[in-house]
């Protein structure tokens, strides 16, 4: 920094003599803002005097220049400065203008914000969720967000940059040294100040003539009113007793229609408006239409739950999609109809209090399940087309009826494993199947494959365990046992092959040949289950014990001298061997 290197002249001394005479006089501190007057100005510094200062506190220009002052700077004009050090580490005193004009500036802001009152300031530059808004007087940054900057949404605010202008303080953190700004406040308390004088003029039955469209979205439709003075809305549901989905299928831009006036809020500064109920209620008529009675409607509207359709202009009813068809399961409104389609429908609901009205498409045709029960009654045998197959089941169509009916995997066959024989059909095959049972309430016919055929569980109506049958060997499984058809019975029964023979050398299926006529016992037999085992072992057990019930008595073989005799050949030959 400079300094003065003659420090032996008169005016220096004159100078030191006048610092200490004032440094009693004149109380200093640090953090306080005070007045300094330029003594000289220099192509880096400019020095002050302040009163009670030992030495010249000195500014560099460049901080004057970021100011924008520096122009102003004379030699004895007086220059705001804060008092940040009278000494520091080399003994110099520290002062800034910058930070001078800064605290004097928030404490205009703090005063403003206390008070409420708007500040001026100049939009500066943008910045990220924002632009810098400049304060006129003090020079302080403060930040208005985007959507503080106008009450409508702005694509360009080029002509707001630089402007003086009023804001409004809605935020000041005095520990961080950050203050918000709303030039969006200032404009809409302006705007509401006019818009409830405006209000006033405005009540519940009026009818507001000529009114313009001026916008819509998909909840209503704006107009503006007396040469655009006020915007009011016209909710969707207030357009038309019809329905519709949008206003813009109703309005153009710049036409002009008469509104009703329904809601006025002095609050919110909103009027509400009709123009449906410019006209006769359509739903007056609903007298004239009887429950149960076949009518054309009119397609307006299709939703993913059904289609909205008119009895009569404005007289809106609901075809719900489970009343469209008697035999299409999810079927959907917006795949078979089209707005603008008439159709025939029966009325089905009509309430008044709620204003709503019911209708059904598919009670104008017969019931499927009703016909098919009076032609087909549980029992009959019916031809149907295999349409779609799954895991477990079958769903035949059946073209007179157009109904697809239910054909479970275990009544395919009496014998078969289901899973196997639902892998010997494919779709388009026609099978001719007996309906097993009609639920017309639930709109579902079950049917059955295996009940078209006899029944081989028949054979044992009049069987009973211990019996004795004939069968013919069809296949033999070493592991298993043999499988087996009863003389006349098309049922397949596994002999298991602990059921073989009596002694286990014997229990072999290989004994046996595929076309081998054998005898085999009932073991079990419960036609209400359908389960059936049998036995040739049982059968050498039952024969056994028949041999000597008839042929033996209690004593036989013991009193016989043979028995004795074998015992000590037995013995004998066991020494022998020894």
């Amino acid at each position: 920094m400079e300094i003065y290197k003659d420090l032996n002249n008169k005016a220096t001394k004159d100078f030191e003599q006048l610092l200490n005479s004032q440094l009693s006089k004149v109380k200093i501190e640090e953090g306080k803002i005070i007045d300094g007057v330029v003594t000289k100005i220099t192509n880096k510094f400019v020095f002050l005097f302040v009163e009670g200062l030992k030495s010249e506190p000195v500014i560099d220009v460049n901080e004057l220049k970021t100011l924008n002052i520096l122009d102003k700077v004379k030699e004895g004009k007086k220059i705001q400065v804060l008092l940040e050090k009278i000494e520091d580490k080399n003994g110099e005193i520290v002062v800034s203008a910058t930070k001078a004009k800064k605290i004097k500036g928030w404490r205009e802001l703090e005063n403003a914000f206390e008070k409420n009152e708007p500040i001026m300031g100049k939009i500066t530059s943008k910045c990220k969720g924002g632009v810098i808004v400049e304060h006129i007087d003090t020079g302080s940054l403060m930040f208005c967000p985007g959507s503080q900057i106008s009450d409508a949404p702005l694509k360009d605010i080029s002509h707001l940059m630089h402007e003086p202008q009023k804001f409004a303080l809605i935020k000041l953190d005095k520990i961080r040294g950050n203050a918000c700004v709303s030039r969006r406040q200032i404009i809409s308390t302006n705007k509401k100040e006019d818009k409830s004088k405006i209000i006033e003029k405005y009540k519940v039955g009026d009818i507001i003539k000529d009114a313009v469209v001026k916008g819509y979205s998909s909840f209503g439709c704006f107009f503006g009113v007396n040469n655009g003075e006020l915007d009011v809305l016209v909710h969707l549901q207030e357009i038309s007793y019809s329905r519709i989905n949008h206003p813009d299928e109703v309005f153009n831009i710049g036409e002009k229609h008469d509104l009703l006036v329904i809601t006025v809020d002095k609050e919110k500064l909103q009027v509400g408006c009709s123009i449906k109920q410019l006209s006769p209620d359509p739903f007056e008529h609903i007298s004239n239409y009887e429950i149960g009675k076949k009518y054309k409607v009119k397609i307006v509207k299709l939703t993913d739950y059904g289609a909205f359709a008119e009895i009569e202009a404005g007289l809106s009813t609901l075809l719900h999609n489970s009343e469209i068809s008697w035999t299409k399961k999810n079927v959907s409104a917006k795949k078979l109809f089209k707005v603008g389609d008439e159709i025939e429908c029966v009325i089905t609901e009509i309430d008044k209090d709620k204003r709503r009205v019911a209708i059904s498409h598919r009670l104008t045709k017969d019931n499927p399940y009703e016909t098919l029960e009076k032609k087909y009654p549980v029992g009959s045998e019916i031809e149907g087309k295999i349409v779609s197959i799954n895991e477990y089941a079958i769903y035949l169509n059946i073209k007179d009826f157009d109904i697809d009916v239910f054909l479970h995997s275990n009544d395919l066959s009496y014998n078969g494993n289901p899973e196997e024989e639902l892998k010997k059909y494919k779709k388009e095959d026609k099978l001719k199947v007996k309906i097993l049972e009609i639920k017309k309430e639930d709109q579902k016919v079950r049917v059955g494959l295996k009940q078209t055929k006899a029944d081989p569980f028949e054979y044992f109506k009049n069987k009973k365990q211990n019996d004795i049958i004939t069968v013919k060997v069809v296949s033999s499984d070493n592991k298993k046992g043999l499988i087996v058809k009863p003389e006349g019975s098309d049922l397949d029964l596994l002999i298991k092959k602990n059921n073989i023979a009596i002694n286990s050398a014997d229990a072999r299926p290989s004994r046996f040949m595929s076309g081998d006529r054998i005898d085999a016992a009932i073991l079990e037999l419960d036609i209400k289950k359908r389960r059936i085992t049998l036995s040739i072992k049982l059968l050498e057990e039952l024969q056994n014990k028949e041999a000597v019930s008839k042929f033996s008595s209690p004593l036989s073989g013991k009193n016989l001298p043979f028995s004795s005799l074998s015992d000590k050949l037995k013995k004998n030959k066991e020494t022998s061997e020894e």
